[in-house]
């Protein structure tokens, strides 16, 4: 089953304009974003650190996003983008079903004025948050909400802006759910595996460490960020997922490293997704205010048996 369909009839006069000008461009996103299902191979989890990655050329990061169509799928355009985002939290988890062009999230405060000036007005996709609440339903996660109103948030459209300048691939969001573990965000990621298979590019957007607290000027990475963040990537990089899925209670620092679990639970989804036995792959790593890293993973699907 696809995510590709046209969109709703038009058949009110008085929004007869509105709703054509919406069928135009949803119409053109199809021709560009849905002309076949070519599967997508991995799944991605990236740190997206400071907001201020959207401006600050100083930052590695942002250069290595810049880069991610290059060197990861240069051969091919995804026909759409899933983003499980640290920075919407919800109790059940719900999808952003927006038809037409979404609006950007600016959740940040204190920042540069020019940020809160940055648009990404990629379209989305009510198509892909229909089979994501469908295949989560039917893996049995009971409840699954559609939110039609939210746009992305700064953990979806900073580093979608790099890596997608264009803004012209179908994006929905799917929220984490902080009262829950690493465990059932894997699960999650598990029962959506099968959307690479219809060109879904599934990325967790988070970040490897996140303290706030401890940020500061100093150039010097912390003792306890770098045992945190070397224990991670050796687990991933030898595909010990359930070590992963139990971070809280393997890796040392890990209340430090996250006092609060949202910003890690997009990297579970992200290796759910990938499935079991998958070894992660380091793409990049950076650190910035001391305590805040960048790495970023890369997990390539195990082929399938036949």
């Amino acid at each position: 089953m696809g995510i590709c369909k046209t969109s709703y009839p038009i058949n009110s006069p008085e929004d007869l304009d509105t709703k054509l000008n919406i069928e135009i461009e949803e119409i053109g996103v199809l021709k560009m974003s849905c002309p076949a299902f070519v599967p997508v191979k991995e799944t991605f989890f990236i740190s997206h650190g400071s907001p201020t990655l959207s401006i600050d050329e100083s930052l590695p990061a942002r250069n290595f996003l810049k880069s991610f169509k290059e060197r990861f799928m240069i051969n091919q355009k995804p026909n759409s983008i899933l983003v499980i985002s640290a920075h919407w939290e919800t109790s059940e988890p719900t999808v952003n079903s927006i038809r037409g062009r979404q609006d950007t999230i600016h959740d940040f405060y204190g920042f540069p004025k020019s940020m809160y000036q940055l648009k990404y007005p990629a379209p989305g996709s009510p198509e892909l948050a229909k089979r994501v609440k469908d295949i989560l339903m039917a893996s049995g996660f009971p409840i699954v909400h559609e939110d039609k109103n939210r746009g992305l948030d700064h953990g979806a459209w900073v580093p979608l802006m790099l890596m997608y300048p264009e803004a012209d691939i179908p994006v929905c969001q799917l929220s984490v759910q902080p009262n829950r573990d690493g465990t059932y965000h894997y699960n999650l990621g598990k029962a959506l595996a099968s959307l690479k298979d219809e060109g879904v590019l599934i990325i967790g957007s988070g970040s490897a460490t996140h303290n706030l607290r401890t940020l500061g000027p100093s150039k010097n990475v912390s003792s306890w960020a770098l045992e945190f963040d070397n224990w991670l990537k050796d687990a991933l990089l030898s595909g010990r997922h359930q070590d992963v899925n139990n971070y809280d209670l393997k890796a040392p620092h890990a209340k430090v490293a996250h006092p609060w679990p949202e910003h890690i639970y997009p990297l579970h989804v992200a290796l759910g997704a990938a499935g079991e036995g998958v070894n992660g792959e380091l793409i990049h790593h950076s650190w910035d205010l001391g305590t805040l890293s960048y790495a970023s993973y890369r997990f390539p699907s195990l082929n399938r048996s036949s």
